[in-house]
């Protein structure tokens, strides 16, 4: 349809408008191809620049022509009918001659070319900026999950009790972020799932508050929680010399006590195709684990951000030092 309707256009404004698209997407293709090394473009490329050098060629011989007009000569060198008719026509007596004929004027070439040049430059800007002038609630590019809001959320009675306490949806609110892929290396990424609860430590008979937000992608998935007890980063890491742990790595984040452990996550096998029932407890992929103190002091309680994905594949300890330094001061200040 485009190019019918750029084909019923006159000449002086179908050819120019021909000759711009066609350098304009030759040279693009072409520098395309210098630049990936790949032949079966630049020869497309120099096939849009052959067909435009001979519009040009074309153009400019029609220019040649209404600058120096000349009468239709036929295939033998004869002059035409109409201009032999037009001379053996009586010219009257003298005196009496008809007077001649105004000139038609011609559309101005240059102006032709001009405006067709000009309508196909609105039309590449229309294109070009015509996605940022869309509103801004527009849905066409995937934006990441919100935070739940909490509002209706029951806190357990841990939260009344630790004055500092945070709940699962501020930090949720904390993490996630929309520079949280490119912390993690993965920048085109896009979160999947976003969560927040507020719950309790495992083994403390609901008296320790442990609030935990998770945000997954893809490649990663990043948990951030905060136990509220008294154990140190100190006493924390007395616990893994115990149980010889390796891969152990201490360092302060934030003017914190921090460390650096390695561990793996569980894995459910929940036996759908066999009754039901489920199976055991497993070990499922490898996770990194920086736990930092809640405060420069370390009275005790920490924050934990653990990162894994379902490959085995894990970033470099330094993700997670930005993360930390990213998210922990987003955190409200009742937890600082």
């Amino acid at each position: 349809m485009l190019g019918l309707l750029l084909r019923l256009l006159p000449f002086w404004v179908r050819e120019p408008l021909f000759i711009v698209i066609g350098s304009v997407f030759g040279v693009r293709i072409m520098y395309l191809a210098v630049r990936d090394e790949a032949w079966v473009p630049g020869a497309i490329g120099a096939a849009f620049l052959l067909a435009t050098a001979v519009r040009v060629h074309t153009v400019v011989r029609a220019v040649r022509a209404r600058r120096n007009p000349a009468p239709a000569v036929s295939a033998d060198g004869a002059v035409s009918d109409a201009v032999v008719r037009s001379q053996s026509q009586p010219q009257g007596p003298a005196g009496q001659r008809p007077a001649p004929a105004a000139p038609r004027k011609e559309p101005n070439a240059w102006g032709q070319a001009v405006a067709a040049v000009a309508v196909f430059a609105a039309l590449g800007a229309a294109l070009w900026l015509g996605p940022n002038l869309l509103p801004s609630g527009d849905n066409s590019s995937p934006r990441s999950p919100s935070c739940p809001s909490g509002e209706d959320e029951e806190l357990p009675s841990a939260y009344t009790g630790a004055s500092r306490a945070v709940t699962g949806g501020q930090l949720c609110e904390a993490l996630n972020r929309t520079d949280l892929a490119r912390l993690l290396g993965t920048p085109t990424e896009t979160a999947t799932v976003v969560s927040g609860t507020s719950d309790t430590a495992l083994l403390t008979d609901g008296k320790v508050a442990r609030p935990e937000a998770e945000v997954r992608f893809d490649t990663y998935t990043v948990n951030v929680s905060a136990t509220y007890n008294e154990l140190s980063i100190a006493q924390y890491v007395k616990l893994m010399e115990f149980g010889e742990e390796t891969d152990v790595k201490t360092l302060s984040v934030l003017g914190r006590p921090a460390v650096l452990s390695s561990d793996h996550t569980m894995s459910v096998d929940l036996g759908l195709g066999s009754g039901g029932s489920g199976g055991p407890v497993g070990q499922g992929p490898p996770a990194r684990t920086l736990t930092v103190a809640l405060d420069g002091k370390d009275p005790g309680g920490y924050y934990e951000i653990t990162v894994w994905s379902t490959s085995g594949a894990l970033p470099d300890d330094g993700a997670l030092v930005d993360i930390a330094e990213t998210v922990l001061p987003a955190v409200p200040e009742q937890a600082v």
